[in-house]
């Protein structure tokens, strides 16, 4: 990569609205690295968004389906007893209220519509966490398109409710057994699908990740988090915050949680990823803390790798955030100095997830669990100011794992 990129020139372009670039980078990231036999199925769906995405009647329509099937706008809440307890004023953007129990499904009710007036008759998706793959299944219910989605073995085992759900929203599920039988091979698996059926398929990627113009598709999808969020801000709390900070695996919550802040010089920005047990190769899934840059999936981006650029395998107690790479976008805003990444370990976010619980009576997504365990450390180095949090989803489908966790240790004597 070409370390000597002015780091303010990147920032003023993105802020100028210039990326992605021509050639679908976002400075030095992103970009489409895949096969040629692919080449003309993402050149077609460039074309069908461009076309479709910005038009007043598609627009009309995706705004009409937000506000009466996914529930849209999602409320803003605030905090008390979290604002007591960590002395700071701490507001909530509830995406867990969200039809499907996440952000996932703005972009998957986006991405089907978009399939469906770009022609396809059959819609492939991959999930991690089961959220992505349980909103791609509901969506495509609603607009009446099979979907297959493919899921590792290893999540469907720790998302086993979310399989269910998935099943009984239509779809089929296809468990991976190949490689680390979590998101990645996932995503591996759809592409090949896809691959093998360019003409009649779409394939809804669940993270502003991939090969251009997924990362760019999935951000202007996702925007409408923080769109909501800075104008419902402004209206109850009567300011901007101080800062904002949302959970970051491949980083679509977080995107678009960011993205309509990025030029409020005020609002300090920070995404907390996934950083297991510890700092070491293979222990966490802190991409952006510890990674370096290459090519994962079809995109140029900071991924966890060995010395010799082999992608390691992840670990942490979130399926949703278990993804050794990340967004192009978000590399930029690393490298351009705009946002700061930092990490939560496994027993932080679990301790988290259990205070917001009791405090304010939600039951968090482990993956929004990071983002309160990076917000309580924010909010002890900054007492009386104002945090908003990205609760990007509710944490029901996470049972099984807290089963396992939270709740057995709460058994023992």
């Amino acid at each position: 990569m070409d370390t000597s990129l002015d780091p303010a020139k990147l920032l003023a372009d993105e802020l100028a609205g210039k990326y992605p670039d021509e050639r679908g980078r976002f400075g030095p990231f992103g970009g489409r690295y895949v096969p040629e036999t692919l080449f003309a199925a993402f050149e077609k769906l460039e074309a069908g968004m461009k076309e479709h995405l910005h038009r007043a009647d598609f627009q009309a329509e995706l705004t009409r389906e937000l506000s009466s099937w996914v529930g849209r706008p999602t409320a803003l809440t605030h905090a008390a007893k979290l604002s007591k307890a960590w002395g700071a004023d701490v507001w909530l953007k509830r995406e867990d209220l969200a039809h499907t129990g996440a952000h996932k499904i703005n972009n998957a009710l986006g991405q089907a519509m978009l399939a469906k007036r770009l022609g396809a008759t059959r819609i492939v998706a991959e999930t991690g966490a089961g959220q992505h793959g349980v909103a791609s299944a509901a969506a495509c219910a609603r607009i009446g398109l099979p979907c297959t989605v493919y899921m590792g073995a290893v999540d469907m085992e720790r998302q086993a409710p979310n399989v269910g759900r998935m099943k009984l929203l239509g779809a089929t599920v296809v468990p991976v057994t190949n490689g680390d039988q979590t998101l990645r091979a996932a995503i591996d698996e759809a592409f090949r699908d896809w691959v093998s059926n360019p003409g009649d398929t779409f394939y809804i990627i669940g993270s502003a990740v991939g090969p251009h113009p997924y990362p760019y598709l999935v951000r202007e999808l996702q925007t409408v988090i923080g769109k909501e969020a800075r104008a419902q801000m402004l209206a109850q709390s009567g300011s901007l915050p101080d800062a904002v900070i949302s959970c970051v695996g491949g980083g679509s919550n977080a995107i678009g949680m960011f993205h309509p802040f990025l030029a409020d010089q005020s609002v300090e920005i920070i995404g907390i990823e996934a950083g297991g047990k510890g700092k070491g190769l293979g222990q966490n899934a802190a991409t952006l803390a510890y990674g370096r840059p290459g090519v994962l999936q079809g995109a140029y981006s900071l991924l966890l790798q060995d010395e010799d650029g082999q992608i390691q395998e992840t670990d942490s107690v979130s399926a949703g955030l278990d993804y050794p790479g990340v967004g192009p976008e978000h590399s930029l805003l690393l490298w351009a100095g705009r946002v700061r990444y930092e990490a939560a370990t496994d027993d932080d976010s679990l301790a988290a997830l259990t205070e917001c619980c009791r405090a304010e009576g939600i039951l968090p997504a482990i993956e929004s669990a990071h983002a309160f365990a990076g917000a309580k450390r924010w909010a002890k180095l900054n007492p009386g100011k104002k945090v908003l949090i990205g609760l990007s989803g509710r944490g029901d489908k996470d049972m099984p794992t807290l089963q396992r966790t939270v709740l057995a240790e709460a058994k023992q004597p």
